[in-house]
Parts: C-alpha cells; structure tokens; sequence
C-alpha cells in the first residue's frame, strides 16, 4: 500500500487587523474635533447664562435671554447647539478620515514597496520625497537598509560563484588523472604513483582551500570572545613555523617584534598574522625579503618584495579569489595559493573594528598595517 503523502506545510495566513489604523486615526480625529466643539458651544453657553445671571433683581431682562429682541435666547441656543453637536459628528468623522488618510498616504507606499521587494527585486526603492518628515525619514533609512541588502546580495552572489568555481576546479582535474591513467594501457606502477600524488596534491589544495571559506566565513561572522593577547608573540609564533618555507624559496625573513598589547580573539588574530605572511612568502620572487613589524601602539606591519601592483589594483585583492594573474605558479596546486588570505585579513580586522592600511611598494610587493586597539597585556578589554 503506497504511504500517505506527506501534508505540505503553507505558511500562516495573517488575520486582517480588526480596526485598520487609518479607522483608529480617524475616530481619534474625529473625538479631537468633536470635542473642541463641545467646548465651543459650552463657552457660549455659560458666557450666556452668566449674563442673565448678573441682570439685577427687579430690572428689565436682556433681549438675548427672553427671545423678544434681535438676539438669540438661552434656551433657544441651546436646542440649536444639541442639533450643531449631532451634524458636527458626521462632519468629524468624514475630516478624521480625510487627513488620516493624508498622512498615511507614505506608510502605505512602504508597505507595498516592501512588499514587492525580494531578493531578486532589491533594486526597488520607496523614493517618498517631499515633504521631510518621520514617515519619510524612515522611507530613507529604508531605501538605505534595501541598497545595502542588495551589496550583500550580490557580494555574496558573486562568492559563492566564485567559490563554486574555485572548488569544482580540483575536482575537474582531479577526475581528469583517475581518467588518463585509466584510459592508458602501458600505465605502470610509476605512472599510476605519479598520478596518485598528483591527486593527493589536488586534494591537499582542496581542503585548504575549505579551511580558508570557513575562516572566512567565521571571521564576516564577528568576534565572540576577547581576550588578552600581544601582536609580537603571535606573529614570532607564525614566523618561527614559515622560517623554512621562507629558507627553500631563498626568502630573507626579517623580523622587528617589539610588544603590542591588545585585545581579541586569539585565534582569529593568528589567522590574519598567518595569512599577511604566507601571501608577503608566496607572492614573492627568489631572493627577496619579507620584514615584519610590531609596535606597542597596537600595530603589525607586514612587507615584502615581488612583483610591481598597479596603485588601482591594490584594494580588489582583498576580495575572495582576486588575483593578479589568472594562473598559479604554472597551474600546480602545490604553493596553496587560492585568493582568499587577504579577503580573510580584510573580515578579521573589520571584525576586530581595526584599521587596515595597504599600499603598493614602487620597487615592488605591498606593504600593509594593520592597527588594533592597544590594550593593557594581561586585561582584556571590558565591556565588549
């Protein structure tokens, strides 16, 4: 017997609002109306009796009080105002309803922008104008909040192709060895071998590159714990263990540690260190130098030879997978380079609220800052 099919859950419909707000405006225009005529009249009314009151005892009555002149009597006034107050009522109402609707008029325009306005459709904007008032500084800072969803958007449209791309290109080669020593007939044991380690070598890429888009990811993610730590001993940690890489490319590694207290998450601060001096190694030419520096104002400055960087080119390399050059160092897979380090830099001191500085070296390489907030070694900064 078949299995039932599963009931498909449909979002909640949303109950209409009893009494809309332009209905509440207008009834609370309207009570505003009606009782400044209520006091109207009752101003009138007293003014009149306190005129008939003080006319003296034996004296003629006023021609206003007893009807017999021009002028309008009290208990006349009277019936007339009960009959002004009751046609004053529909009057209110249909005023309330007029100007609640005028000031509502940009509330709605919101609403139906906000929503026609999806993912796709992010280009929407309220533009409500004239005049400047509450509703339309909102439609402001709307328009604001839609132009930056869209930045998001695309930013991560365009990571995410960029990422499919990135990863899909291991596999792709990947596939393409297993196929070629398979597809050979005279494959020996050195050929396969050979096409093993390549593999191991495509793999080995891969999964750094995966470990770079979770840095990454975690560090756009923001800081979740600060503690006390010193720019120096991270940065002599990091140069202790890329010594001998430095050494095989015949690099002149260079250090000028002095103490730079500060305040942050450890490990995504040895990230940015470590990714600042891979990319200061890895783009680099044989012979050259990398220098790194720290002071106590909270500072690590990394510099290094390589190759001369358009001015105008320096800041598209802190976006993921941008590069100078389409290749990697002949289309191996071996140097790790993969276009993200500078891009998880960039989201590490953002996070950190750190001022990141680069600059193109004439000689050639780049030379960048990047300066935290000092903080006291030992005390982690309060009130984070």
């Amino acid at each position: 017997m078949a299995s039932p099919r599963p009931r498909q859950r449909t979002a909640p419909l949303r109950r209409p609002a009893r009494r809309s707000l332009q209905t509440r405006l207008a009834l609370a225009y309207a009570a505003g109306i009606y009782t400044a005529g209520v006091l109207v009249l009752v101003f009138v009314a007293v003014a009149l009796a306190s005129v008939d009151a003080s006319t003296p005892i034996g004296a003629s009555p006023s021609p206003a009080t007893t009807g017999d002149g021009p002028g309008i009597a009290l208990p006349r006034l009277l019936v007339g105002s009960g009959v002004a107050l009751v046609l004053l009522i529909p009057v209110a109402l249909a005023l309330g309803w007029l100007v609640a609707g005028r000031f509502l008029r940009p509330l709605r325009a919101i609403t139906s922008t906000a929503e026609i306005i999806s993912a796709g459709t992010l280009h929407r904007r309220l533009d409500l104008g004239e005049p400047t008032d509450e509703l339309s500084e909102l439609g402001h800072t709307l328009d604001d909040l839609f132009a930056r969803l869209q930045t998001a958007f695309d930013a991560q449209r365009h990571f995410v192709a960029n990422a499919s791309h990135e990863l899909r290109t291991p596999l792709a080669g990947v596939r393409t060895l297993l196929e070629v020593a398979l597809a050979d007939p005279d494959a020996d044991t050195g050929t396969l071998r050979a096409a093993c380690q390549e593999a191991l070598a495509v793999g080995a890429y891969q999964e750094r590159l995966v470990e770079a888009l979770l840095t990454l990811a975690t560090s756009e993610r923001g800081v979740t714990r600060w503690d006390a730590l010193d720019l120096a001993d991270i940065a002599g940690e990091v140069l202790a263990s890329r010594r001998d890489q430095a050494v095989r490319k015949g690099l002149d590694l260079a250090e000028h540690l002095a103490p730079a207290p500060t305040s942050g998450d450890p490990r995504l601060v040895e990230s940015l260190v470590a990714n600042l001096i891979d990319n200061a190694i890895r783009h680099n030419h044989p012979d050259g130098h990398v220098t790194v520096t720290t002071d106590a104002q909270a500072a690590i400055t990394v510099a290094n030879s390589g190759p001369v960087i358009p001015g105008d080119q320096v800041q598209r390399l802190f976006q993921p997978f941008q590069k100078l050059t389409a290749d990697r160092h002949g289309g191996g897979y071996g140097d790790g380079g993969h276009g993200v380090g500078l891009a998880i830099v960039q989201a590490v001191a953002q996070a950190h609220d750190a001022d990141l500085t680069a600059r193109a070296r004439p000689e050639g390489g780049l030379s960048i800052t990047v300066r935290f907030a000092p903080g006291s070694p030992g005390s982690p900064e309060e009130g984070r």
